[in-house]
């Protein structure tokens, strides 16, 4: 079965996006294709059918590639909750949180459970394209990986290499890995990629030759930078400053989202950045939330007591209740839902210690209690004012409850979901992905006086990842990638 893998000089050199765009490709030349990444780091992820985690990357590469999400597309999923520790997910459910320093002496038993789905992925496929994680060259993180090249050799698996140019030296940065690596991981890797490239390519024919003659590698192609990359989902929480479409004039809906330590789930912000007539502002630390905003929204959290502490240090809490005073109106998501209630307690030692009581916005009249198996599931529904049907999922910790709840959103399967205030401003809600449907969306920015475009998020999508595959077989030699995955190591 054809399969490869890429890998690249460092992260964020843009692997999910040619993977996405590779995948689309493959799709439309009528091969049954399907992305896998072994290992991924990400608090923006996405739930499955089977009710499991995955990177959210891999959830867009299943779109492109016309399949349903499965968690076996990320069989080892790390959720970051502080600066040394993650949650760890494996085969979509959690197993765990571990210190880095652990994890790293223990990664090597995950290799069965990678090694599984890879198995179960390539039964159902005739074609799989692989994405490494981080950089190749992290030689001191060799023994026992399962991200890169511990995979490929495992999987024996050809390995494509990005390097990103946008960065800057990118010659030294592919160069470098080869040196760094195994002769035995060196025998692996079939070529290079230059990626995010401006400008005329033509310039860098003498670098290309450079590459090549220092590594003995032949370069599949300069792909250069995808505007439209900014119309798709993001992963990383570096790409939250990304600029979109939206419409910047004075008379467009403010939208201000403060972004917090440990923001997740921020692609519930995609589907309002496409949508013209909105001017939505990523307010970052030591900035101020602009007071003239219509809506302020507090989005999903890995770590709702340690984001909450945050916010309120940086004096955003002040913020928000200046703007619910000049009548402005706030949407609080999963973790940002707990957040506006009056209380959050811990009494299992969840995200804190013991029987930890924090004091929270107040802004709406519910207390939260952090105890309770983890809520992974899809869930379809309506809009209780509107009758817009609604499509999303659920990925939290927790229960919330309180006399605001006798005001819901939302009608899922019979049952009344999240808050709203008595005056209707303060709303509340677990449900992640609601502004990706048209008619929610549409309903919910006209109850704050803002205009439907007739804009389809959905739709956008699927022709933004047609549109990246044109960009890459326009500039990627893909039949030598054809070749190379089909003729293996």
């Amino acid at each position: 079965m054809p399969a490869i893998m890429f890998q690249g000089t460092g992260s964020n050199v843009g692997k999910s996006m040619l993977v996405a765009g590779f995948c689309r490709y493959l799709k439309r030349q009528g091969y049954k294709v399907a992305p896998f990444k072994p290992q991924n780091m990400s608090n923006n992820a996405a739930v499955t059918a089977e009710g499991g985690e995955i990177g959210r990357a891999q959830a867009l590469q299943a779109l492109a590639c016309g399949l349903e999400p499965s968690v076996h597309m990320n069989p080892v999923l790390l959720k970051p909750q502080s600066n040394v520790g993650s949650q760890v997910v494996v085969q979509g459910k959690v197993v765990g949180q571990m210190q880095a320093r652990n994890y790293s002496q223990s990664k090597h038993s995950l290799l069965q459970s990678v090694m599984e789905s890879y198995r179960i992925l390539s039964d159902s496929a005739d074609f799989v394209v692989v994405e490494g994680a981080g950089s190749a060259s992290e030689v001191n993180l060799r023994a026992g990986d399962i991200a890169n090249m511990g995979f490929a050799e495992a999987a024996r698996l050809p390995v494509i290499l990005i390097g990103d140019i946008d960065r800057g030296g990118v010659i030294a940065s592919l160069v470098g890995t080869q040196q760094m690596l195994s002769a035995s991981d060196n025998a692996l890797i079939k070529g290079y990629v230059i990626n995010k490239f401006r400008g005329d390519a033509s310039l860098f024919t003498s670098g290309l030759d450079i590459i090549t003659k220092q590594t003995g590698w032949p370069d599949f192609g300069i792909l250069p930078w995808f505007d439209n990359a900014v119309r798709l989902p993001a992963e990383d929480s570096e790409d939250l400053g990304r600029e979109g479409p939206a419409n910047r004039s004075d008379r467009a809906l403010k939208v201000a989202v403060p972004v917090l330590p440990r923001i997740a789930n921020f692609d519930d912000l995609d589907a309002l950045k496409s949508e013209p007539g909105i001017a939505l502002t990523m307010v970052k630390r030591g900035e101020t939330i602009p007071l003239d905003s219509d809506l302020v929204i507090l989005p999903g959290s890995k770590s709702t007591i340690g984001d909450l502490l945050a916010l309120q240090s940086e004096g955003w809490d002040i913020d928000i209740k200046a703007i619910a005073r000049r009548g402005g109106s706030v949407l609080g998501l999963c973790g940002g839902y707990q957040m506006l209630g009056k209380r959050i307690m811990d009494p299992e030692g969840v995200e804190t210690e013991k029987g930890a009581i924090c004091e929270g916005l107040g802004l709406l009249d519910i207390e939260t209690v952090m105890a309770g198996e983890k809520r992974t599931v899809q869930v379809s529904g309506a809009h209780i004012a509107s009758g817009a049907p609604m499509h999303g999922y659920e990925i939290h910790v927790g229960r919330s409850d309180g006399p605001d709840r006798t005001r819901p959103i939302l009608m899922i399967e019979g049952k009344e979901e999240g808050a709203t205030s008595p005056d209707g401003r303060i709303m509340g809600s677990y449900i992640h992905g609601l502004f990706n449907d048209d008619g929610f969306r549409a309903a919910f920015l006209g109850s704050l006086g803002h205009k439907a475009s007739g804009h389809s998020y959905q739709q956008g999508v699927e022709q933004t990842l047609d549109a990246l595959a044109d960009h890459f077989a326009e500039h990627m030699d893909v039949e030598g990638l054809i070749r190379v995955a089909s003729k293996g190591v």
